[in-house]
């Protein structure tokens, strides 16, 4: 479990750019935007303190 918890930052990050990705070519809606928003800032703080060393 801890090794697949190790990608979850970069999982978060990938999806916010799905979210850019489906705004800009499908659905410009402001909601898309935000979600967007949400979990590339929850992708990178999750990647920082899951896998702080020491």
């Amino acid at each position: 479990m801890n090794s697949a918890l190790k990608y979850l930052g970069v999982v978060l990050l990938l999806l916010g750019v799905v979210c850019l990705v489906v705004y800009k070519y499908a659905m410009p809606e402001n909601w898309l935007l935000v979600s967007a928003m949400v979990l590339e800032v929850a992708g990178i703080f999750a990647y920082i303190f899951i896998n702080k060393k020491g």
